[in-house]
């Protein structure tokens, strides 16, 4: 696209994701002075990606007006609405937890790589299928931004508890509680992602049979969306028979996001098949 002829959403979506990645930036900043700055200095960083989570809401409403739907068919609306409520979600549950506030600089980094992901996507207009018009995808999309958002808040936790082996990561996380004390918070938010992402593939099944006349037919989306499932029951279940470490938690519980990240934004425009975009 030309980038004079641009219309206005995409820059304000634009000017979103380099404001998240200027509070991811800010976050790693902060906390490398950690033993300098005040407590309240963490909220400096959430409060910019606050201002970004605004300016992406403008964008977003902007878009939808002008193109006539909501941005859940290309990858780059997809992008956009997932910087929103994945970053919307995270802060409200920061909130509610305050200590998920010091795993900022983690978190935000993760949404800043969708922030970059997003700045070197197609960004031309989409036309909405007779299919998704239906209440249902409304609340399979739900499930899978809910689970993702979860599944994002323990890989946030998880990569404090890793970063942790090392001299400078335990300074820099060192307001945070004990280690064992953020594995069970981490693994609390992996049970809820469980459910949510249930909920997501029976409401999709329920499209599906809505919009194509079946329940599943293993396309490409829906294969690696049950072996995110069984990665993540797999994991749960290690996690509840096993002994295992906050550390060895950790790791499956970032392997399990990354194949979900990867299931959300990758499989679905690699392949041809009838669900493309329908995240």
């Amino acid at each position: 696209m030309n980038m004079a002829t641009m219309p206005t959403d995409t820059w304000v979506l634009y000017l979103g994701a380099l404001l998240v990645a200027g509070s991811a930036l800010l976050a790693w900043r902060l906390a490398a002075t950690a033993g300098a700055t005040p407590r309240s200095a963490p909220l400096m960083a959430l409060s910019l990606h606050d201002v970004a989570l605004g300016v992406l809401a403008l964008g977003i409403a902007l878009r939808w007006s002008r193109v006539g739907h909501g941005p859940f068919l290309s990858l780059f609306e997809i992008l956009a609405s997932s910087l929103l409520s994945l970053g919307l979600l995270w802060r409200l549950f920061s909130l509610r937890v305050p200590v998920l506030r010091e795993s900022a600089p983690v978190v935000l980094s993760l949404l800043s790589v969708m922030g970059v992901w997003l700045l070197v996507s197609d960004t031309s207009d989409t036309r909405l299928p007779a299919t998704y018009e239906m209440p249902i995808l409304w609340l399979h999309v739900a499930m899978g931004k809910i689970f993702l958002a979860c599944a994002l808040v323990a890989t946030g936790l998880a990569g404090v508890l890793l970063g942790r082996g090392s001299a400078r990561g335990q300074r820099w996380f060192r307001r945070m509680p004990p280690d064992a004390a953020l594995d069970r918070l981490a693994w609390r938010f992996m049970l809820i992602a469980l459910v949510f992402e249930s909920l997501m593939l029976i409401a999709g099944a329920v499209w599906a049979q809505d919009a194509w006349g079946r329940f599943w037919a293993w396309d490409p989306l829906e294969t690696w969306a049950f072996v995110t499932w069984v990665a993540l029951v797999g994991a749960v279940h290690a996690r509840l028979t096993w002994k295992l470490g906050p550390r060895a938690g950790a790791l499956m519980i970032l392997g399990v996001f990354v194949l979900a990240f990867l299931t959300f934004f990758g499989v679905p425009f690699v392949s041809l098949a009838p669900h493309k975009g329908a995240v």
